[in-house]
């Protein structure tokens, strides 16, 4: 159960994550230039964090290096199909494909490859689950934009699926804060270098709602942001480090179903506290989840 917990902690901590880089979005916007910057500014951030957490230790191995090269890869992967697909396709769809392969692609991996258990209770988990981001769809889903589809739904669930090849081999690995730290250093290195081949936009800080002295224009638009993605970069890599860990003890074909059930749960949770109120078929979509995540509980 401790290993579960630490899951949890993680799933609360994706929830948040989302807010921050709400936040950053309405500042800046989403586009190419914003979303590189806000990738580097966040991978500093978690490497920072990582180092702290890791008391200032420096880890390599080959082995290690070259995963963390790939969780670098797959995240800029992500971050480019996430923006394409924004123009063809609605958050709601983008969110259930997304949730679906982070959850699908290690479910298969741990169940196949590393011949976990395939229990009852792993079963309801992912079919709950399933049914829960089906609810979530919202009506104007546009017919078109399959090859975004795929890539959402492969990129992001090869995240965990790198998670989970990472823990389970025997090569020489850095710990858990070494690898998350460099991982964070390695994707802080690429962005940095994608970011020369970006082209500036121009960015239009939003008007000041408080009824208050605003800020410059220009000081807004730098700090707002800049708090964000140091918020959103040492969440985000804590949250991972927290399921690198939790992988180290639960199979990938019970984390994963739990942890995207989870953040349906958490996320409407956040919706109530933020004033949004949330709809009857995303109630309907966390009593899903609960019970598939109660399920794996109960049965294993």
């Amino acid at each position: 159960m401790t290993y579960y917990a630490m899951a949890a902690a993680a799933v609360v901590l994706f929830s948040l994550q989302f807010w921050f880089n709400d936040r950053y979005q309405k500042h800046r916007g989403s586009a190419a230039k914003a979303a590189v910057v806000f990738s580097l500014g966040s991978n500093i951030a978690g490497f920072v964090t990582m180092l702290i957490i890791n008391r200032f230790r420096l880890e390599y191995t080959p082995f290690s290096l070259i995963m963390a090269v790939a969780v670098a890869l797959d995240g800029l992967g992500f971050l480019i199909f996430s923006l394409k697909a924004f123009s063809v396709i609605n958050l709601s769809l983008y969110s259930v494909f997304s949730m679906l392969g982070g959850m699908t692609l290690p479910f298969i991996l741990g169940l196949s490859v590393y011949r976990e258990p395939f229990t009852a209770g792993k079963c309801c988990c992912f079919a709950f689950t399933a049914a829960a981001l089906a609810l979530t769809v919202k009506k104007g889903t546009q017919k078109k934009g399959y090859f975004y589809y795929a890539g959402i739904f492969i990129l992001n669930g090869l995240s965990g699926v790198i998670a989970k090849i990472f823990q389970a081999t025997d090569l020489p690995k850095v710990s858990n804060a070494g690898f998350s730290a460099l991982s964070a250093a390695v994707g802080a290195v690429l962005s940095g270098v994608l970011l020369l081949f970006v082209q500036e936009k121009t960015i239009t800080a939003l008007p000041d709602a408080s009824g208050k002295p605003a800020l410059p224009a220009k000081l807004r638009s730098s700090l707002r942001p800049l708090a964000d993605m140091t918020a959103y970069g040492a969440v985000n890599r804590f949250a991972n480090f927290l399921v690198l860990v939790s992988l180290w003890h639960l199979p990938a074909s019970a984390q994963a179903p739990f942890i995207s059930g989870g953040v349906i749960i958490c996320s409407t949770l956040i919706a109530f506290v933020s004033k949004q109120k949330p709809t009857g078929r995303e109630l309907a979509a966390v009593a899903l989840a609960s019970t598939g995540i109660a399920l794996l509980m109960v049965f294993g």
